[in-house]
């Protein structure tokens, strides 16, 4: 099989892990040669609920079995996409009420900044440094790392970019900004958390200019960082929420959501304002409800903060210079960018899969499923541990 992934299937690097996989369930990944491996990266903050978690299966199960695609998005009422935008909103604040479902993250970044420039005839978007939104051309655009960007320039005009944090800078956002995107917590940088008098002095700005907020939640959301979505610790709201990733349960969904008011400007002048063959797909939509009630009715997202502090608390070294955590997304700085590489292969060799972060290679990732256990923790401590004694 691996001869056909090299020839026959595109490749992101000239270097692939090339782990094949023959299944996963729960909180690990079993190889086609029988070894098993704690999967520590959740497939990019994906897995939240785990592999294969049962009710979404079942989920997908019974959706498949009762009709998949019908019509593109938008023109059939269909009650697995009528269920998951009533069960998101109840779990939102009430000016986050309507929402589009699309296929991915980088889609609902593309539907927000089409939404704010629609809504306030503006064409300015600020964005931050070292931020990461996403690959296709817009959202490329509003991506802080030129390194993923030169190759593929021209791309959006009138974009500016702030430092993130720096409460100094805020004054760049004027009546000329449509809006203003950002990571609630930078995920690609190395999870770089803002301060709360920060998030609310941007909050203020941009109601005082009259600039869109666009919280970009793919990574932080359903959970991953102690609530459902990171902007709750915060004590603001934005006017736009992106979502994706582990929202699916496995399954390829995203959304952008704001209040049914600005939604509306995309259904004329002209019509079709954003539109989605795939979007709101069915089966993907039945699979994310029953992630939302795992996550939320189930109890699990209320034990993320304890899960994560104590991971942390095992996996103190003096090699390690810093730990940045929120809930279970993490970013363990060592020395350099080689010792993370040799870490991240020795925690591979010894069962326990991590990865790398692409603007900040001196930091490894660490993001299990939320429904990890106290006893697997401890056995993934013991892994990173080692595996930094026996590189460093």
């Amino acid at each position: 099989m691996k001869d056909i992934f090299f020839t026959h299937q595109a490749q992101t690097t000239p270097y692939p892990i090339a782990l094949e996989v023959e299944r996963a369930e729960g909180v690990y990944i079993y190889a086609t040669d029988g070894k098993r491996y704690m999967d520590f990266i959740s497939g990019i903050a994906v897995a939240n609920v785990g592999h294969c978690h049962p009710k979404v299966v079942e989920a997908v199960k019974q959706q498949a079995e009762t009709y998949m695609h019908v019509m593109a998005y938008g023109e059939y009422v269909q009650n697995p996409q009528t269920k998951l935008a009533k069960k998101l909103t109840d779990n939102l604040p009430k000016n986050l009420d309507c929402v589009y479902f699309v296929n991915s993250g980088t889609e609902a970044n593309e539907g927000a900044l089409k939404l704010a420039k629609r809504f306030t005839g503006r064409t300015e978007i600020i964005s931050f440094k070292k931020s990461y939104h996403g690959s296709t051309h817009g959202s490329l655009s509003v991506s802080g790392n030129e390194t993923k960007k030169y190759a593929f320039r021209p791309l959006l005009p009138d974009v500016k970019f702030l430092d993130f944090n720096i409460e100094e800078q805020l004054s760049e956002i004027t009546q000329k900004t449509a809006c203003v995107i950002v990571e609630t917590i930078q995920g690609d940088a190395g999870v770089r958390i803002p301060t709360k008098q920060y998030m609310q002095a941007l909050r203020k700005r941009c109601a005082e200019v009259g600039a869109l907020l666009i919280l970009d939640e793919i990574q932080t959301g359903f959970g991953r960082t102690g609530t459902l979505f990171a902007f709750e610790q915060f004590g603001i709201v934005p006017d736009i929420l992106t979502i994706a990733k582990a929202m699916g349960g496995g399954m390829p969904i995203g959304a952008f959501v704001s209040s049914k008011e600005m939604m509306n400007v995309l259904t004329h002048n002209p019509m079709l304002g954003h539109i989605t063959t795939f979007g709101g797909h069915p089966v993907c939509c039945a699979a994310a409800h029953a992630c939302l009630e795992v996550l939320v009715d189930d109890g699990v997202v209320k034990d993320v903060e304890q899960k994560g502090a104590l991971l942390e608390s095992l996996i103190q070294h003096k090699r390690i210079k810093e730990i940045r955590r929120a809930g279970l997304m993490f970013a363990i700085e060592m020395e350099n960018e080689q010792i993370v590489y040799e870490v991240v292969k020795k925690c591979q060799e010894k069962g326990l899969l991590s990865f790398w972060f692409l603007s900040c290679p001196e930091s490894f990732r660490i993001a299990p499923p939320l429904i990890v256990s106290q006893e697997e923790i401890q056995q993934a401590a013991k892994i990173i541990i080692d595996s930094i004694n026996e590189c460093c």
